[in-house]
């Protein structure tokens, strides 16, 4: 009996030893391709993520080998007068009046605004009320295009970088109306002047794109990256900063090793791998990972000296300094399960969304649902004749096997809402007392910290609108501080 105790302790060990050195091989082979990788620019060693976050599936096949088809401009163009957070633009157009391409149609004077263009040549047929991808009515300038796109005399390119002085720069991106391009449309010269007391550090240029479907910014990447690095130097010259980040989830490793080929060529650009998860491209949280930093309860990127700008701003800024032309463009993605043939576009603002299914071969079916943007954070569509505006990055249909709504059930405090969260907050705690209409016990749970991401009614088993009930009681609470 002792002598089969000892072979079979023997016997073990030498499974264990055999095992070991395997694993060494494979470590060691591991270590060469990584640094082999390195060295052609493939990969980054450290990948970077956040505490929280979902993964859903992201659904980018069907478009993220497309390249970007330009799209011919309709006969009509209806552009709203606020495609931006801020004072909305009144009319320096009247009907009748004949328009060109890049011409300024529109401005406020608020500082928190941005001006307005037209985004061809034509003639005003009507400014009035019409319907707005965000649900309501917005004023606008609707123009009969005349297919010459003649170019306004005020479109002229302005000095390189190198020439132009940080004010001139702000100046350069307020004239052309550039917002952010990821959907929350905040105008970018506003956020490229903080306060004297609002040291910036670092500026992060977000290429994540962790919606699913969307792949408009990673097209961009792969086919204009040096107008991305252009503007990435243009936002450096601003703030005086030796180094800037651009940031990209690993999903995406071509448009890595493109970007990185084309910074090598300038001093002090980083790309910056990130881990593939929703919701890695959220401002809080790349400023998390990359500075190491975190934005206070109710403060701002500025407050902990970082600014976070989408791909497409940064083309659209090079493209205003290198040529005049105002944002008067979007790269859009046309996709989801109802879409018969999905696409990446370059389309000009104010075109009616029918034109980009109607290109994209038009509906396998009647679609249950249209989303505007991704399907975590976009805005359902009552109508596809509502135009383009600066903030539309995809255009979404599903089918009814895809929409299936379910009635909610009773929250069973699980917990999976909670260890989702990226900002760290109770979602059932912050949904229960808005559904209450208790708003003093929402605040209490950092319900304004809410970045509407989705994240918790996407893992909650129970089905619960959670967005839903904080999103208003987030509007409610703002409404009341306003009005006080």
């Amino acid at each position: 009996m002792r002598h089969i105790t000892v072979a079979l302790f023997f016997e073990c060990g030498f499974r264990i030893v055999k095992i070991l050195i395997k694993l060494y091989f494979v470590y060691k082979q591991c270590i060469i391709d990584n640094s082999e990788m390195l060295e052609r620019g493939e990969v980054r060693m450290k990948i970077l993520t956040f505490k929280g976050g979902i993964h859903p599936h992201d659904n980018k096949a069907a478009t993220e080998k497309i390249p970007i088809e330009i799209l011919d401009a309709p006969e009509k163009l209806i552009i709203p007068l606020q495609q931006h957070i801020g004072a909305p633009c009144e009319p320096l157009v009247s009907v009748g009046d004949e328009v060109k391409l890049g011409q300024k149609i529109a401005e406020s004077k608020a500082f928190v605004s941005a001006p307005v263009h037209a985004s061809v040549s034509g003639k005003v047929v009507a400014i009035e009320p019409m319907l707005h991808p965000n649900g309501s009515k917005v004023l606008s300038i609707i123009i009969e295009n005349d297919g010459k796109d003649t170019l306004h005399e005020s479109v002229k390119p302005n000095k390189d970088i190198s020439q132009l002085e940080p004010k001139e720069i702000i100046e350069v991106v307020r004239e052309a109306g550039i917002v952010g391009m990821g959907g929350a449309g905040f105008p970018t010269h506003v956020k490229l002047s903080p306060p004297p007391d609002k040291k910036i550090d670092y500026v992060i240029i977000n290429g994540a794109e962790c919606e699913p479907y969307l792949t408009s910014d990673h097209r961009v990447m792969l086919e204009t990256p040096e107008e991305v690095i252009y503007g990435l130097k243009a936002i450096m010259k601003v703030f005086g900063l030796q180094k800037g980040y651009i940031a990209i989830e690993e999903n995406k490793m071509n448009a890595v090793q493109v970007l990185k080929e084309h910074a090598s060529k300038e001093q002090g650009i980083e790309i910056v791998v990130l881990k593939t998860k929703y919701p890695q491209g959220a401002e809080k949280q790349l400023i998390k990972v990359i500075a190491g930093r975190e934005v206070p309860s109710g403060g701002l990127p500025a407050d902990v000296g970082a600014i976070v700008l989408n791909i497409d701003t940064c083309t659209s800024i090079t493209r205003a300094i290198k040529t005049g032309m105002p944002l008067i463009r979007r790269i859009v993605t046309v996709s989801g399960s109802a879409v018969r043939e999905p696409r990446n576009y370059s389309v000009r603002v104010g075109t009616p969304f029918r034109v980009l299914f109607e290109k994209s071969g038009g509906f396998t079916e009647e679609p249950a649902k249209i989303v505007m943007g991704g399907p975590m954070m976009g805005i359902a569509q009552f109508s596809i004749d509502v135009p383009v505006v600066k903030g539309t990055s995809g255009l979404l249909a599903f089918t009814k096997k895809e929409v299936q709504l379910m009635a909610e059930g009773p929250c069973i405090r699980c917990g999976k809402c909670v260890a989702a969260c990226p900002m760290n907050l109770l979602p059932l705690y912050m949904s229960a007392y808005a559904i209450k209409n208790d708003l003093e016990q929402a605040a209490k749970y950092n319900v304004l910290d809410c970045i509407e991401c989705g994240s918790c009614s996407y893992v909650c088993p129970a089905k619960r609108h959670l967005v839903q009930s904080i999103r208003a009681a987030k509007q409610a609470i703002i409404a009341q501080k306003q009005k006080n």
